[in-house]
């Protein structure tokens, strides 16, 4: 085999290399997405992208307050969602017209959201989480499509992509995402 052919094969086999690395990378540890919209602030704002880490919740399950990111059902040229967890796989989940959010009858204590709730949606009487079926807000409370409405409501494990693990867009917001104060 002659040198020049050696260096083609030698270096078709090192971009084939990188491509199967880059998509076992996309496919199964991280992956980038961008904030579309004003529902995570003063979390996330429109534009921030982000690495969402796909691993940890084959190793462990989504916590309350985890932020997470899950596509929108029935439609799949939207971009994906990204809010945060509230209610866990067993809990009822109810918002009263005062804006408080109840888990189990008792007052979640939280101060990820923007603003008191002024719609309860679908809250407003209990939703009860079944096995694998979690209960996501967005911080920007009033400015956010979230499990209050039917469209999105509950969120199950299979349906999470992965948790908000870093910004790394705009270059003076970089850094990991606060998912407990």
């Amino acid at each position: 085999m002659s040198s020049k052919a050696k260096e083609i094969l030698s270096t078709s086999l090192y971009v084939l290399f990188i491509l199967a690395l880059s998509f076992i990378i996309i496919k199964f540890v991280g992956q980038r997405t961008e904030v579309i919209g004003d529902s995570m602030n003063p979390t996330l704002y429109d534009g921030d992208n982000l690495i969402m880490d796909k691993i940890s919740y084959r190793v462990h399950e989504p916590e309350r307050f985890d932020v997470v990111v899950f596509p929108p059902r029935n439609n799949p040229e939207k971009k994906n969602y990204i809010k945060r967890i509230i209610g866990l796989p067993g809990e009822t989940v109810r918002i009263d017209y005062e804006g408080n959010i109840y888990i189990n009858d008792e007052i979640l204590k939280e101060d990820y959201g923007l603003q008191v709730i002024d719609e309860p949606g679908i809250a407003n009487e209990d939703i009860y989480l079944g096995l694998n079926e979690y209960f996501v807000l967005g911080d920007n409370r009033n400015n956010s499509i979230d499990s209050r409405s039917s469209s999105v409501g509950k969120v199950t494990k299979d349906e999470i992509i992965g948790k908000a693990w870093v910004r790394i867009w705009p270059l003076n917001e970089i850094g990991f995402i606060k998912h407990r104060r």
